[in-house]
């Protein structure tokens, strides 16, 4: 699962991090952008794609509602099984809507003593982190309440699963390249989904404070150890 995330960096750190140059990267829809230390599902966050073959970074829902969810009265999705990519259900997004989703971590919660305790996920070298995505919006359509993008997760290992069972797929900045590359085939996407994540040693987690149980809350204290 992934449910919360954090963005705090300015926006060309990110594009500058996967590997693109200021020069190079066109911004769309990206007016309301503010760092966020508890970036929660619904509504716009940053995702990075290249759309005509030209790195841009826009601001995009963090949700997903298909035909058949929206037919079932389902809640929308903000979190896609990497085991599933390659079904149906994800499809055409893996054909034509691959992001990436821009992050410096990410929180995770166990029950203890009948509360609710948030921990925080980071890379130990805290670079930014860069979540395999997908989306059904697309530059110059008209956005509909079903738009928006979810992130690719995968079973946790080697320890991470003590905190939860599932993580977000993290991709090293060439891989997150080859990811957003429209003419890499889906098949060939998704091995690098299951393959080339990147493994729990590159990450480190320890308890924040409960304040981020509270969505509204988005101070940087968030992401202190307690």
């Amino acid at each position: 699962m992934c449910g919360r995330i954090t963005q705090t960096r300015a926006l060309e750190e990110y594009g500058r991090a996967v590997g693109w140059t200021e020069e190079e990267i066109r911004r769309r829809d990206i007016g309301g952008y503010r760092p966020e230390f508890n970036a929660a599902p619904g509504v716009p966050h940053l995702i990075l794609r290249n759309v005509d073959d030209q790195p841009t970074i826009e601001m995009v829902a963090w949700r997903w509602l298909s035909g058949w969810a929206k037919k079932e009265g389902i809640a929308p999705a903000i979190n896609a099984k990497r085991e599933k990519l390659l079904g149906g259900y994800y499809r055409s997004l893996m054909k034509t809507g691959r992001v990436i989703v821009p992050a410096d971590g990410w929180y995770e919660w166990t029950a203890e003593k009948s509360h609710k305790q948030p921990w925080y996920i980071k890379a130990k070298n805290d670079t930014p982190l860069f979540f395999a995505g997908l989306t059904n919006h697309f530059p110059d359509q008209e956005d509909e309440e079903s738009t928006g993008f979810v992130i690719v997760t995968d079973d946790a290992a080697g320890g991470m699963v003590d905190i939860h069972g599932r993580r977000p797929v993290a991709l090293s900045a060439e891989d997150a390249r080859t990811w957003m590359d429209m003419t890499v085939t889906y098949e060939q996407a998704e091995q690098i989904a299951r393959q080339m994540a990147l493994g729990p040693d590159c990450f480190e987690w320890f308890k924040v404070s409960t304040d981020v149980n509270r969505a509204s809350n988005h101070d940087a204290h968030l992401i202190e150890p307690i």
